[in-house]
Formats: C-alpha cells, structure tokens, sequence
C-alpha cells in the first residue's frame, strides 16, 4: 500500500493556560477527502497551523509521504506541496485576482519586470482545469465571498500543492456557494489532491469526506469511515454525549407587537433599493424568520433597524415608537439586542479583551461603572466569568482573552451571550450559529426559544433553512427586497419556502403582518 500522504503521530501544542493539542495523531491517506470534526476549542486549527508551519509542536512528529519532516514555516509547508485556505481570507481587498494569486512569485520577464499578462494567462488556465471561474482581473472587493475563496484555492494551487488544508470553508458561504464549493471537492481529488477540511456540519463530512478524525478538548477521540457512520455517531464523538438535532419547543404564545415595519425602502451599497416596500412585524414571544437567497436584502434590513443604514421612505416601530431616525445607542438603549452576520465588522472590537466586549453595551450601568463615569474592572471581570460560565465559551486566559486570539466559534458565543445579557424587547439574530459545531448550536437554539418563552420579539435571519423551520413559528421569504410571503412553520417545508424564496409560489400574506388575535391558531395564511 501506498504510504499515507501524512502522519502526525503524538503531536502535543501548549500555549499559556490551555493545552491546544495533547498527543494528537492524524493520518490521511493520498488522494482523500478527509474532515477534521470537533467542537469550538478542540485544537482542530492548531493542529493544521502546525502542519502549514505558522507553529511548531512541543512534541511529537510529522511525516509527509513516508518521509520524517520539520516544518518551521509556510515556506517550509509550501516547498513541501501543502497549501492552506484560512477560514478568514488572506487577500489584499484592492489588488486584482491575479496579483493577489502571484503575490511573492511574482513571473518576470527577460528585463525583470512584472510578467501581468503571463500569470493571468497561468490564472486563466488554472481556473479552467479546476472549474474555478474566476476572471483574472476582477478586483478583490468587487467579487463575492464565494470567489474570493476560490481565490485562495488558486493561490495554492499555483504553488504546485497536491495537500489542501481548508479552514472552515464553509463558514461565510451560502448554501449554493457550499455546493459549488463540494463539488470542487471532488475535482480536485479527481485530479489526485488531498484534502484536509475543518468543519462542523455533519451533512458535508457526509457529502464530500472519505473519513472523518474527531478531536475533543485537544485530545484525539477516533477516525471512522463516513460512509460507515451516521451523523448521531459523529456528533456524540464530537460532543461525548448525544446531541439533540431538533428543539423540543411548546407552541408560541405571541403578545403584543413589538417590532413593526411599514413599506420599509431601504438603499443599499450599489446605489439601487435592496430593500422595497417590506412590511413586517414580530410579535413578543414568536420567533420569526427571514428566508431568503444571499444578497436580497436581509444584510439592509437588519442594518436598517440596527440604524447602521438610512431609511429612505417607510418606517421601523418599537413598541409601537418611530425608530427610523434614532441613534443607534438610542436604539440599543430602547430594547434592541444584535447579533449580527459579520462578527468581525459589527460584532467584536479584536484589539480588547473578553471582557470588555461583554460589557460594550452595558459599561455606562452600574455596578460596571460609577456616578463618576469610572469603570469597575472586578465587576466587569466578573460579569465576564459569569458569561464564559453560562455559554461555555473557550478562552484560554479567562475574561482577560484578547477578543482576536479567540476562534470564530467561540467569538460568537461572545456575542450572542453578551446580546441575550440585556434581555431586550426585540432579539434579531443573524447568522447565528454561522461557525458553531453542533453542541454549541443545540445550546443557542435552546436559549434562543428560551427567549422567545421569555415574551421576547426574535427575528431570525438565516441561510441555513433547517435552521429557520427548526426555530420558527412564522416564517417571511423575501426576494429582491420585499416580503414574498409569510407562512406559520408548522406548515412550511423546504420545497415550498425554497420556491417563495425565489420569488415563486407566494402566498397572500405578502404583508408580513399576523392577523386575529394575538393567540389566534396558527393554521392557515398568517397575514
């Protein structure tokens, strides 16, 4: 038998407070798709940022097609044909596909200057064989998410790599995106690569992996043949326990309106509505949700009520109040919480520690801070504690983590923690489990009906439509910009939220709005 194209045989990573891999060993086979699956923290990154060489193990051995090797550094990594796409991209937003692509092997010509038309040629050619479809000279920011990690999959490939280590690729991706990008899975192994994928959604290890290795708590669990394993088996190794893929939740109770949206316009970055006329409303105790494709205008609506965007006609009530023109402290200040798509931009300032992320929205309150305006440090320290506690999220030094050093995972739990804290009146979640491995989304999914239970408004914005008829108990699919139709959950399924979402099969509760009383039964058009 051919030798395995890696092994990582006892491999042991300590950093400060925390023992990220603990004897772990991996083995892949050449020509394999292989998933790395685990929870937030598991050390799953770790251990393939000490493969591409950004650590070096404590202890332990790496062996690379049968053969002893140390790797010190990317370039080491690199010359030895391992190439890695990072869960956050490593592109410069302004330069072209190709420059960035080429950026450090640049091609020259005979009097030493940058060959352009060269490399995008090679660029050309690389995305034909890989059924990659980029253009050569589209810039960075103009070009998707999707693209830009296709993008980084070409920068790979144009270093010669036949090791593809992806980092949750899946995780900023929609739906359609994540099938485009497992069936490039399956060419690039066609053309014989090796593939090494972090996830946490079960459904694509069973879609595109050939085996699958399970880390929990930096210790190695098992690997099995996914073919041979069902996604309750994957999960209890994951997790040490079994794992519920469905909340057991009691029919809403719907209250008052809290949030009401009327003929809401809404301009968006290109210049043109990317929300028009919508009209919506979220009763206190119902979760609703907003169904849609990518980029019709889920992104502007939430801004549009957070106040990140101008609304250019229509209006957005709170507890029956304009909002439309309010600061977005005020907003915050009158009941609403966030959890935005973009944890990043919107969600955590990198720079500061766990803590003070937890308190960004509370620091003026006592006992956070005085009459003086002087910040207490004990009590925001221990009100961090309290959270990390409560949401189990990962980090090594304790409240005083630098927010950057955090995996994706465990930021967002950092945020959805921080925004259920305040209990406001209207919880808008978006995307917020993008990230989560499955034990962690039992958890939110539980708090989240929690809420709701709690008489709290929550509108849910998801591109994950297991995620969406899972929670909800109404269910708005948007297209373009505008409301397509609202229907209760319990008579949805995919097939008919899958149609409205393309702007097919609507139904006439166009409007958004709940008739009857408030807890009237909800078969039948919910309008």
């Amino acid at each position: 038998m051919a030798e395995p194209a890696i092994e990582m045989i006892n491999i042991t990573k300590i950093f400060p407070g925390v023992i990220a891999n603990d004897n772990v060993k991996l083995e892949v086979d050449q020509g394999e798709v292989h998933a790395l699956l685990g929870e937030n923290g598991a050390g799953k990154s770790t251990l393939m940022s000490i493969l591409f060489g950004l650590y070096e193990p404590d202890s332990g051995i790496i062996k690379i097609r049968g053969q002893e090797v140390s790797i010190r550094s990317p370039n080491d990594a690199t010359s030895l044909g391992i190439g890695m796409v990072h869960q956050h991209f490593k592109l410069v937003s302004n330069f072209t596909v190709t420059e960035n692509i080429v950026l450090g092997l640049e091609p020259k010509n005979k009097l030493g200057n940058l060959d352009l038309k060269s490399a995008e040629k090679r660029v050309a050619e690389l995305s034909a064989q890989y059924g990659l479809a980029v253009e050569p000279r589209d810039k960075i920011e103009n070009i998707t998410v999707g693209m830009q990690q296709r993008v980084e999959i070409l920068k790979i490939l144009y270093r010669n790599a036949d090791i593809l280590i992806f980092d949750e690729p899946t995780a900023v991706l929609t739906p359609q995106e994540i099938d485009e990008l497992l069936e490039i899975f399956e060419r690039l192994k066609s053309e014989g690569k090796t593939i090494i994928f972090i996830t946490h959604k079960l459904k694509e290890i069973k879609a595109a992996a050939n085996r699958c290795t399970v880390l929990r708590r930096g210790k190695y669990i098992g690997t099995v043949d996914v073919a041979a394993a069902d996604e309750d088996q994957l999960a209890e190794m994951m997790v040490g326990r079994s794992v519920s893929f469905r909340i057991d939740k009691k029919p809403a109770q719907p209250g008052k309106i809290v949030l009401e949206i009327e003929d809401l316009t809404v301009i968006g970055s290109k210049g043109v509505p990317a929300v028009q006329n919508l009209s919506l409303e979220v009763r206190a105790g119902e979760v609703v949700g907003v169904a849609g494709v990518d980029g019709n205008g889920q992104s502007e609506l939430v801004s549009a009520i957070a106040g990140l965007l101008p609304v250019k006609s229509g209006r957005i009530l709170l507890n029956g109040t304009d909002i439309s023109k309010e600061s977005i402290r005020r907003r915050n200040e009158s009941g609403i919480g966030l959890v935005p798509e973009d944890r990043h931009k919107y969600g955590l300032i990198l720079d500061f520690r766990l803590d003070e992320n937890l308190v960004l929205k509370s620091f003026r309150r006592e006992p956070y801070s005085n009459k003086l305006g002087f910040l207490s440090f004990p009590a925001i320290a221990a009100h961090a504690e309290d959270l990390i506690s409560q949401f189990d999220i990962r980090a090594g030094s304790g409240p005083a983590t630098s927010a950057k050093s955090m995996s994706g995972g465990n930021q967002q739990k950092a945020i959805i923690a921080r925004e259920i804290d305040l209990s406001p009146d209207l919880l808008i979640v978006s995307q917020p489990t993008r990230g989560l491995d499955v034990g962690a989304i039992e958890y939110i999914h539980r708090r989240i009906i929690e809420e709701r239970d709690k008489g709290r408004a929550v509108l849910l914005v998801s591109f994950e439509l297991d995620e969406i008829l899972n929670l909800c108990d109404r269910i708005a699919a948007v297209s373009k910009g505008s409301v397509v139709g609202v229907v209760p959950a319990e008579s949805a399924d995919e097939r008919k939220i899958g149609a409205m979402m393309a702007g097919v099969g609507s139904t006439d509760a166009g409007n958004g709005k709940a008739s009857g009383s408030p807890n009237q039964p909800q078969g039948g058009p919910h309008v």
